[in-house]
């Protein structure tokens, strides 16, 4: 990483940008330490190499306008901007490395249309708040639409947190990762440049600015595929043994007939940390249990039933959708990565990697890397299906920390059997999901952030962008975007 940012000269000019706008809601108080952070520490490598990290101020602006100024303010002054929305991330990457202002979006979020199949919405929207807006729209004998996917923290997170950071989630067993083609079909993107362009962007142009964490572009809106709602049946399934619980939650899964929206296989000890964390599971599994955590249609409970008794197993828990909304809890929020999150409740030395199976192989593969890793890596998974439409599953397994060394050999494990990793345990968008350097993404980033201020120190493609514009040039790469208007 390349980039240099004199700390000092930084907090000066922040601090002068701070009074020349006045009108812009700024916090310059001790909530700033906050405002710089994520979930950061799920990772104990993250949390030693990312303490103290803190912006300078924040913004948070509430117009395009606003969004503007301080953008144009920002570029003139040559400071660095790291975009945030609720920070329910994991990866260290809504923490500036080089200080500067963090541009919170969260009050720019209003739902902006709906039509059938399809909305758009300022970045800034919590998605519980539109799906709540979309679902009243249903007319008679309907409940309306509902985002395709939506992670465990709908409450908090935002549409364009999960488009910059997110993967998936609850809806993605129907529809796949957000990446998958029709899921998102555009975005409209500021340039960040001493007078700011707003352009629009549609698929598959618009999956450039996809999971690279505000590093390359700064999206103020989105359009995305919605699904139709259910009223949704919630379920936790309970089996003795390892074997009939996978093979359940794969049979489930892959039920053409059976409406579903979420299937979670948490393998034992991971329902007695859940239990331990929280009474809110209180006599909802037995102890040494495998549990399955399910979401399926309400009219589609009766072949649920038909599936829990082929494979020997017991409802511990049936929450219909009425309850669910009564009570204001959901298994979704024991789903996805809260289950790391409840888990460190419980015992602080436990941490998780992010992995993708073989469709096809998934089952097999799960089985026997649970035998050959036992219980130094306690299994959760989550089925989902490919961008090509595969049923799979998706791993957020627990891990027993010992050393930095030891969970890069357990990654590795996981990669010689055929397991695909997305490192959790770095900063560096390259390092971990992406896993190489993407020329697109780089000449993105000189589109539209020709000064390398979002997010810098994260995107090692930066360092790099002379070199691919010159291959680019003489023909050894082909550019899907050009790199400036």
């Amino acid at each position: 990483m390349n980039e240099v940012f004199d700390r000092e000269r930084t907090r000066t000019r922040t601090a002068e940008l701070v009074a020349a706008l006045p009108a812009i809601e700024w916090i310059t108080d001790g909530r700033v330490e906050r405002l710089s952070q994520d979930f950061y520490w799920f990772s104990p490598v993250l949390k030693r190499q990312l303490e103290g990290l803190r912006a300078d101020a924040v913004a948070r602006p509430k117009t395009e306008d606003e969004i503007r100024a301080v953008v144009a303010g920002c570029a003139a002054a040559s400071v660095p901007i790291t975009v945030r929305g609720s920070g329910t991330g994991n990866y260290g990457q809504c923490m500036p490395l080089h200080g500067g202002v963090i541009l919170d979006l969260s009050a720019y979020n209003r739902l902006l249309w709906v039509r059938p199949g399809v909305a758009r919405a300022q970045a800034g929207i919590r998605m519980m708040e539109m799906d709540r807006q979309t679902q009243a729209l249903g007319g008679e004998g309907s409940l309306g639409w509902e985002l395709r996917c939506v992670p465990s923290t709908f409450r908090s997170a935002t549409l364009g947190g999960l488009y910059g950071g997110g993967f998936g989630g609850v809806g993605s067993i129907n529809h796949g990762p957000l990446a998958s083609t029709g899921n998102v079909l555009g975005v409209r993107a500021m340039t960040i440049e001493p007078d700011p362009k707003t352009v629009e962007l549609r698929a598959p142009e618009a999956l450039l600015l996809h999971h690279v964490y505000g590093t390359n572009g700064l999206v103020l809106e989105l359009e995305v595929g919605l699904a139709p709602a259910h009223p949704w049946l919630e379920a936790i399934v309970c089996f003795e043994g390892f074997d009939a619980a996978i093979e359940f939650a794969d049979a489930l899964a892959s039920a053409p007939g059976i409406v579903k929206k979420s299937v979670t296989l948490l393998a034992a000890p991971i329902p007695d940390l859940l239990l331990a964390a929280t009474p809110l599971l209180k006599g909802t599994m037995s102890a040494g249990s495998h549990a399955v955590f399910v979401l399926v249609a309400e009219f589609a409970e009766p072949a649920l039933q038909q599936l829990v008794a082929e494979f020997g197993g017991t409802v511990t828990l049936r929450k219909t959708a009425a309850e669910v909304r009564s009570s204001n809890r959901t298994i979704v929020e024991f789903t996805w990565n809260h289950t790391t999150l409840h888990a460190l409740k419980v015992d602080k030395n436990l941490t998780y990697i992010q992995s993708g199976y073989q469709p096809g192989r998934h089952v097999q593969q799960a089985r026997t890397l649970r035998d050959k890793l036992g219980d130094e890596v306690l299994v959760h998974l989550e089925f989902i299906r490919t961008k090509e439409g595969a049923m799979n599953c998706s791993g957020l397994q627990l891990v027993r920390y010992r050393s930095d060394e030891r969970l890069d050999e357990i990654m590795q494990i996981h990669r010689d059997h055929g397991v695909y990793i997305a490192n959790p345990h770095v900063w560096v968008v390259e390092d971990g999901k992406q896993g190489q350097v993407n020329p697109d993404i780089v000449a993105t980033k000189l589109r539209f952030d020709p000064q390398g201020l979002l997010n810098p120190g994260k995107l090692r493609g930066w360092a790099e962008r002379d070199r691919i514009m010159a291959d680019a040039a003489a023909g050894r790469v082909s550019l899907a975007t050009l790199p400036r208007f």
